[in-house]
């Protein structure tokens, strides 16, 4: 056991430290959209798949001594697809073809590693089972143990590995650990041989006379396993954009995801029956509420995360106590896999291109619902059977409708809602608390990504109002030439406000929905006085192609849900914004932020640059109704600093923190910056 057990967890622990890194590798190529990583689970539940094929393949088909052979040769192999570095050039494909091009830069730097990685614990489990029949077995602990070690990498990783370690640094570290686990594998595979050729191989197996599982047993393991990923995904969706993009709200569902496994495959006994599914209700309750009341952040976490668990240790319970005799273990695996890259694919291939709005969470609730009657069904019996099945139907009846109705609030009483890769993006008019009258806002996610107050159409509003850090930065600006303005990440496209006849502003935009409802919806850049110049792209990407434009302002306020893109906050990407700078040119940055404190990551990045960083706060209760609480944070030299021009004076002079490191393309650590 000690040697099949060191190389099951040895598997598992890479096989999901590898998923943060690869992710946190590729996340700046494409925009920083919390889509990339829920594109990363979709691979990697498929390439699970493709393992747990290739497991029952071999075993069904490959002697069982030839399967050790033939895997041994594929791992030693394997190594020359070291190290997992992932290659600049898909950079040049991110814009036009984002979804295959994440896909593809996953398949080329860690495919064959991930897919032999996850062979590993059913086939560990197969050749234990028929190693040693003889004891009559259960390798299932051993599926508990990776799992085990899944969940400590997972955990690890934000904790330990991000805040020490660059990433590619980070990729070298698990490509030496790749190496040892072919070692520990192959040597997993000679011993199992030996046992195999040993006086235990003549023993009659019982493992070959089991039935073989039905067709809507398979089924039945499918739906599980599909619900439980879809839930998953689509909770962790709604954390991500609404709540934070931070690695930890990623890591903490798919952790909690693990324990599951590892409660109900270590242990049956740890999925107390009547307990989960008495909870169960209560977390669809629980879910309802959330999704649809304003609660404060920990409280909302704790709900949304407890549901998965709930979800989870249902479907996977269910599963445990479906599962067939050891002969058929790699095809409930296959199926298990089957249903996981089910709900994964839905969810991040399927629901971008087939809904407008986030509908996947109401119908993976409605399957959990359903699946679950369908489990009950067959067990109701007795005197008032016939009235217990009918009050199954009556419930999954009236909570069918109850989602039904969530999900037409998604999209009714708003004028336009759109989605893709990079978000959902609604339009919706409301009256002004104020008595402004109608205001037009764009949505993405929670947070407001602009307004217009159709009253006062030319009048800037919100976080670039002239109140607010920007404002105050364009209002310092010559006035007695033409200007050079930039702009990355459009909104409503509100900057276009502040441009004069003779000016240029040069507006990036990466998601192409946003530019068509800034257009279609909003009289911004339409009515303004200066040339519109509009570009389709990640800025930084764009910027880096582009000659110099020599701005005498450069706003960065490209947000993913309440979040900058990290890519655009490392020391390299200022060096990039320097190149486009006039010597008496402003850089703004904008950085409001419910959950994160942006500042030290601005006075590091000011200091590698040799400029001064300004904050500039307008706070709450500012009594402008035009506009809204924002921080931006202006980047002048010294000479500009000395002697602050009217508008920019009272800002606050940041400093660097002590000990605080600076973020690069490299290394980047969000822990340091929560609030």
């Amino acid at each position: 056991m000690p040697l099949f057990a060191v190389t099951v967890f040895l598997s598992a622990f890479l096989l999901f430290q590898i998923q943060p890194i690869v992710a946190k590798m590729i996340l700046p190529w494409f925009g920083g959209s919390s889509s990339v990583w829920t594109l990363c689970m979709v691979f990697f539940q498929v390439e699970l798949l493709l393992g747990y094929a290739y497991v029952h393949l071999v075993h069904e088909k490959l002697g069982a001594r030839r399967q050790p052979w033939v895997h041994g040769a594929l791992l030693l192999l394997s190594l020359a697809t070291l190290p997992v570095v992932a290659d600049p050039s898909w950079k040049l494909d991110a814009q036009a073809h984002p979804t295959w091009s994440v896909l593809g830069v996953l398949a080329t730097t860690v495919g064959v590693p991930y897919l032999l990685l996850s062979t590993t614990g059913p086939l560990m489990q197969a050749w234990y089972a028929r190693a040693f029949v003889a004891q009559g077995v259960q390798p299932y602990r051993l599926y508990a143990l990776s799992n085990l070690a899944s969940m400590l990498a997972l955990l690890t990783y934000p904790v330990l590995v991000e805040p020490v370690l660059a990433v590619k640094p980070q990729a070298w570290v698990w490509s030496v650990g790749y190496g040892l686990f072919v070692l520990a594998c192959v040597a997993t595979a000679a011993y199992t041989l030996r046992r195999q050729n040993g006086s235990l191989a003549a023993h009659a197996t019982p493992l070959d006379d089991a039935p073989h599982p039905g067709w809507r047993a398979c089924l039945m393991w499918v739906g599980l396993a599909a619900t439980a990923s879809m839930l998953l995904l689509a909770i962790t969706r709604h954390l991500t954009q609404d709540v934070a993009p931070v690695p930890f709200l990623w890591v903490l569902p798919l952790a909690l995801y693990l324990l599951s496994f590892i409660l109900c495959f270590d242990a049956p006994r740890y999925y107390v029956r009547p307990l989960f599914l008495g909870l169960l209700p209560l977390a669809f309750v629980a879910l309802d509420f959330a999704m649809n009341e304003g609660l404060e952040v920990p409280v909302l976490v704790a709900l949304l995360c407890a549901a998965v668990f709930v979800f989870c240790m249902v479907c996977h319970g269910e599963l445990v106590r479906r599962r067939p005799p050891l002969r058929h273990l790699t095809l409930f695996y296959l199926m298990l896999s089957v249903g996981g890259a089910l709900g994964g694919l839905f969810v991040g291939l399927v629901a971008p291109v087939a809904f407008n709005a986030y509908f996947e969470l109401p119908l993976g609730l409605f399957l959990c619902a359903l699946l679950v009657v369908l489990v009950l069904w067959p067990e109701v019996r007795g005197t008032w059977r016939r009235w217990l099945r009918g009050a199954l139907l009556l419930a999954l009846l009236l909570y069918g409708a109850r989602l039904a109705s969530i999900s037409r609030d998604y999209v009714l009483g708003y004028t336009e809602v759109v989605r893709n890769f990079y978000s959902q993006t609604r339009i919706e008019e409301s009256m002004d608390p104020d008595g402004l009258g109608p205001v037009r806002s764009m949505v993405h996610g929670s947070i407001t990504h602009g307004e217009q107050v159709l009253n006062h159409p030319k009048r800037a509003t919100a976080y670039y109002c002239e109140r607010t850090g920007i404002g105050r930065a364009l209002q310092s600006l010559p006035t007695d030439r033409p200007r050079q303005i930039g702009v990355v990440g459009l909104g409503a496209g509100t900057l276009a406000v502040y441009g004069r006849a003779g000016d240029e502003m040069r507006m990036v935009e990466i998601n192409d929905q946003v530019l068509d409802l800034a257009r279609r919806h909003f009289t911004f850049l339409s009515d303004s006085a200066a040339r519109i110049v509009s570009l389709l792209g990640d800025g930084r990407l764009v910027l880096e192609r582009e000659p110099p434009q020599a701005f005498d302002l450069l706003a960065i306020d490209a947000f993913s849900g309440d979040s900058i893109p990290t890519h655009l906050l490392t020391l390299e990407a200022f060096d990039a914004y320097q190149r486009h700078m006039r010597p008496d040119g402003l850089l703004a940055v904008h950085i409001t932020n419910t959950y994160l404190d942006l500042r030290p990551v601005m006075a590091s990045a000011a200091q590698h640059i040799g400029k001064t960083a300004l904050l500039l706060e307008l706070p709450s209760g500012h009594g402008d109704p035009f506009c809204r609480r924002s921080s931006w944070v202006v980047f002048v030299n010294a000479a500009q600093a000395a002697a602050l021009p009217p508008a920019l004076q009272g800002a606050q002079v940041l400093q660097p923190r002590p000990g605080f490191r600076p973020w690069t393309d490299t290394f980047s650590n969000l822990f340091d910056i929560l609030k």
